[in-house]
């Protein structure tokens, strides 16, 4: 089973979505709160100036943002 990590932020549609797809699977999840866990320059330093969120990470590959995560999900058969 992967470890899904999520790096969301309050007030964003899509970090809701994914998050709530996710725990609806069976994965290790593990979300962080932007102002809580990291802040806006550790997440630039981590993903690249204007990247948008959420941003997912599975077994510390970098997969992208909700649709590049619905992408995975769907060609790895978790949906």
């Amino acid at each position: 089973m992967n470890n899904f990590v999520v790096y969301s932020k309050n007030g964003c549609p899509y970090c809701v979505k994914i998050k709530n797809v996710l725990e609806n699977l069976d994965t290790n999840l593990t979300v962080y709160q932007l102002g809580i866990d990291f802040s806006r320059q550790q997440f630039y330093d981590e993903f690249g100036e204007g990247s948008t969120f959420p941003q997912v990470v599975v077994g510390g590959q970098k997969i992208g943002g909700c649709s590049e995560t619905i992408k995975y999900l769907r060609e790895n058969k978790y949906v």
